[in-house]
């Protein structure tokens, strides 16, 4: 607040842990994980279905209060997905062990590819009417584009081969994603002292495009 890390700081401290450090944490958990043993569909079916039904009920409780659509949409949005990615993933192995990161990583996988694009096509969809094939090609290209999901298929891709990882590399991995935790904590908690009441606010369209992108 006092201005001795400066928003600038934040907003670059961020982005090194989202493309770099984060990044570098899911490829090595993913590369050296088997395919088999953390692909479950059970579980990610199971997790997808929980979390619509409460997604949905929290919408329709916010319309119930009277409150817009798209505020519904954002307070949904809100009460389902966690911080799984920059948190989740860096505190839970800690706290539970390794074997805690394949469930944790197929809950981030959905939370990214269904409920990351699901928000953006209720809220585009509801001001312009409809859903269109350029909202699809958008968000189909925010996924490629995404690290985090670059990241995770990289690192399924290496698996799946069951290439064994290089010990150079992986080291190398390992001390990147050791700053994903420190890196991410610190960030967010800089960033609350920019962040009031007033600055919170639906995106526009173009806004969340370029969100996506």
């Amino acid at each position: 607040r006092i201005g001795f890390f400066s928003r600038e700081a934040t907003a670059h401290l961020t982005q090194f842990v989202f493309y770099f450090a984060l990044s570098a944490m899911l490829f090595r958990f993913a590369s050296n994980l088997s395919l088999g043993e953390l692909l479950d569909w059970n579980y990610m079916g199971a997790y997808l279905l929980a979390t619509l039904t409460l997604y949905v009920s929290a919408a329709l409780f916010t319309r119930f209060r009277g409150e817009p659509f798209e505020t519904s949409v954002i307070e949904a949005q809100s009460s389902v997905i966690g911080n799984m990615g920059w948190m989740g993933l860096a505190m839970l192995p800690i706290l539970l062990g390794p074997e805690a990161v394949g469930p944790v990583m197929l809950v981030l996988i959905v939370d990214l590819v269904f409920f990351g694009p699901l928000v953006v096509m209720l809220i585009v969809g509801h001001r312009e009417g409809r859903v269109s094939l350029n909202l699809f090609r958008t968000l189909g290209l925010g996924l490629l584009k995404n690290p985090m999901v670059m990241s995770i298929v990289l690192g399924l891709a290496w698996a799946a081969m069951d290439w064994p990882v290089p010990l150079l590399l992986n080291r190398f991995m390992e001390i990147l994603a050791g700053a994903s935790t420190p890196g991410a904590l610190f960030a967010i908690g800089a960033s609350m002292a920019y962040v009031t009441a007033k600055t919170v606010r639906i995106p526009s369209v173009l806004s969340l495009n370029k969100l996506i992108l």
